[in-house]
Formats: structure tokens, sequence, C-alpha cells
């Protein structure tokens, strides 16, 4: 009789122990399930990469750039030099010995080999009526700052640009979407956002095909940028980002000022023009008929 009941009370405890032990099991596995799920990473959609391309991108400042633009006429120009954004930048450099045409705001100085007046810098203000002019500058940041929170932005896949691996996106955008750029998201400084809706007005479309490399920062985009008057499309790469040396104006004693000479040329043409009124009355009080004959 003992040993029938000791029998199953064996037989009961091992059956427990295997209850016991299989629930565990069943439980861990369940956990462990959980666990990767919860620390499985989501794919970063197209408007996350922007985003954070945005970011990093604007903390850069400047970079090195090769473009190509091609008017509505066919007419391709070929630059290259740095790119500066916040505030826009452009140096251009088509000699490769050194920029020979800089802007930065509204300010554009260029470089003569003939220097006016010992200075081989002129310099153009184009804020004339104190408004700033809003302009698209064709800069890795510009690009970016259109795509924030557009919907319609793709990734096409990964490729190679320059023997590198890339991510592809694309995105075809009304003159309804430009203005609605960063809108909803609000990553770009308020003062930003509205210069790139100024200098968007005036665009109809534009298709944005953007390669943003492993470092996280454009390195190519292509776009056709349409207006009333026609098409324009650009090709630039982008290079150098955080090592590229800051778009600099020209030290002031080399610089020459657009108004400052005209007003000097006006000078001297009034001045002339003074000494002409004088001689003719000269010769008409001497009865020679003055400058104009008889």
């Amino acid at each position: 009789m003992n040993t029938a009941v000791l029998t199953r009370a064996g037989i009961a405890a091992a059956g427990a122990a295997l209850l016991v032990g299989g629930l565990t099991a069943c439980g861990t596995g369940k956990a462990d399930g959980k666990g990767d799920a919860k620390t499985a990473a989501k794919p970063e959609t197209p408007a996350e990469a922007v985003k954070a391309s945005y970011t990093k991108t604007v903390a850069a400042k400047f970079a090195k750039y090769e473009m190509t633009i091609t008017s509505g006429s066919g007419k391709a120009e070929q630059l290259s030099g740095t790119k500066g954004w916040y505030p826009s930048a452009t140096a251009i450099d088509d000699k490769g010995d050194g920029a020979n045409q800089v802007m930065i705001g509204d300010v554009v100085y260029t470089h003569s080999d003939k220097p006016l007046e010992g200075k081989s810098w002129m310099k153009m203000n184009l804020n004339k009526d104190g408004k700033p002019r809003s302009r698209f500058n064709d800069d890795p940041a510009d690009y970016l700052a259109v795509l924030l929170g557009q919907q319609k932005v793709t990734l096409v896949g990964t490729e190679q640009i320059d023997g590198g691996e890339a991510r592809h996106f694309k995105a075809t955008l009304t003159n309804a979407d430009l203005l609605a750029a960063d809108e909803s998201t609000k990553v770009m400084e308020a003062a930003n956002r509205q210069y790139l809706h100024e200098a968007l007005k005036e665009y109809t479309s534009l298709d944005v095909d953007l390669w943003i490399g492993k470092d996280g920062h454009p390195v190519r985009v292509d776009s056709a940028q349409g207006t009333k008057d026609g098409t324009t499309k650009v090709s630039a790469k982008f290079s150098g980002y955080g090592t590229t040396a800051p778009v600099a104006a020209p030290p002031a004693d080399q610089v020459a000022d657009f108004d400052d000479v005209m007003k000097g040329i006006d000078d001297k043409l009034k001045g002339v023009d003074d000494t002409l009124k004088e001689a003719d009355k000269t010769l008409k009080d001497a009865g020679l008929g003055g400058l104009g004959g008889s």
C-alpha cells in the first residue's frame, strides 16, 4: 500500500515538473519573441531619411560642388566651387585657381584681371530697396528643405555614385507642394522656411532626384525646375561636408563698389557735359556758330 502511494506520488511529482518545465519553456519563447519584435528596428521612411539628412547637412554649413545648368534653350553652363547655406553663399571657381565670383546673401563680388582704380574686385548689392532677394541657391540644404514633410518622396533604391553606395530618393512636386514644404514638420527655422517659400513662388513644378550617401549627406541631385519661362535642368554633385573652407568676401581694400564707380563716371560725364556747354557758348559769343556749326 505504501509502495503504491509512493509510486503515485512520484508520478505526480514528475508530471508536475514536466508541466512546469513546459510552461517555463513556452513562456521564455514568447518573451524572446516579443523582445525581438520590440527591438527590431523599423525601416526608415523616405520622410525620416530626408529629415535626418537635412539636420546633418545644415550643421555642415559648406560643401564643394560641381554643377551643370541647362536652360530651356538647351544651352549648358558648367560651374564648380563652394556652396554655403543659412545664409546662402556661392563661390564660383571656373578657372581652377580660386574663386572669381562670390555671392553672399544679396552681395555679388566679381574678380577682374584688369584692376579698376587699383582694385581687382567689384562689389554689387542686388538689394536696392531694403528687401532681401529670395532665391533658390541650388545647395544641398535647399534641395533637402523642399522635400521636408513631402509625402510624395519615394525611395527608388540603393545605387553606386562615384564608387560609393547611396540611397536614391525621388519626388515630383507642384507649386502647391513647394509652398507647403516643411510646414508639417517645422524642422527649419521660421525665417529660413519663409525665405524658401518666397524663393519658390515662381516655380510651377520641381522634379527632384536626390542621392544620400552613407554619411547621411546628399552626394548628387538632379532637378528640373519649371517656371512660366520654361524648364531649367540642374545636375549637381556635392562633397567635402564639414571640411570645406567657408565662402568669404574678398579683402575690403581690394574691392571697388559698383555704385560708387558709376557715380564717379556720372560725375565725370557731367563735368565733360558742362565743359562742352561752356565751349559751345564761347564759340557762339564769338560769332562762330557754336559746336553745332553755323
